[in-house]
């Protein structure tokens, strides 16, 4: 039988359990700025609903990390302070840049489960499976990103490859570290 190689699994599941909470602390740091200076109830329900997913999706990846005895990344404190940053950050900048924030992130993680899902070895197809549920509703998440007002032109572009760049970084160390 065709076997999923233990140090690929176990980085694997460390960056997806970061990747998932990154993306909630994102989401509350887009709503703390909703809800003290930015008044946007359409915005906030669509951000409030968006995080509700990426919960489920950490919750997931929680368990397994639990289940297999892997170690969480250890820079998971400073991902939780960036992507609080990241989140209240882009929602004082806007609505647009609110929205290209998980357009910029979802389209990075769309590339990434897709890679990962070849890693999975038959050993692991219930992980793989989830993996392509999550990489689907992350790919909603972008629609919806778009259809509420995101997008890449003028300075807004250099936005995108800021967010996009320090995803993939924090993708890559959280997998090592």
């Amino acid at each position: 039988m065709n076997q999923t190689d233990k140090k690929t699994l176990e980085e694997i599941i460390r960056v997806d359990h970061a990747g998932e909470r990154g993306a909630i602390k994102i989401y509350e740091g887009q709503l703390l700025a909703l809800k003290t200076f930015k008044q946007d109830e359409e915005l906030k329900r669509k951000i409030e609903e968006m995080k509700e997913h990426e919960s489920e999706h950490f919750e997931y990846f929680d368990k397994e990390i639990q289940k297999r005895n892997i170690k969480p990344t250890k820079l998971l404190p400073l991902w939780d302070l960036l992507g609080v940053s990241l989140g209240f950050g882009t929602a004082m900048l806007g609505k647009k840049a609110a929205m290209l924030c998980t357009a910029s992130v979802e389209e990075v993680i769309d590339e990434h489960y897709k890679n990962q899902t070849y890693k999975l070895k038959d050993d692991e197809k219930d992980l793989k499976q989830k993996i392509m549920k999550f990489r689907e509703d992350e790919l909603h998440h972008k629609d919806i990103a778009y259809d509420q007002g995101a997008t890449k032109k003028g300075l807004y572009s250099l936005l995108d490859k800021v967010i996009k760049t320090s995803s993939r970084i924090a993708i890559t160390v959280s997998e090592k570290i």
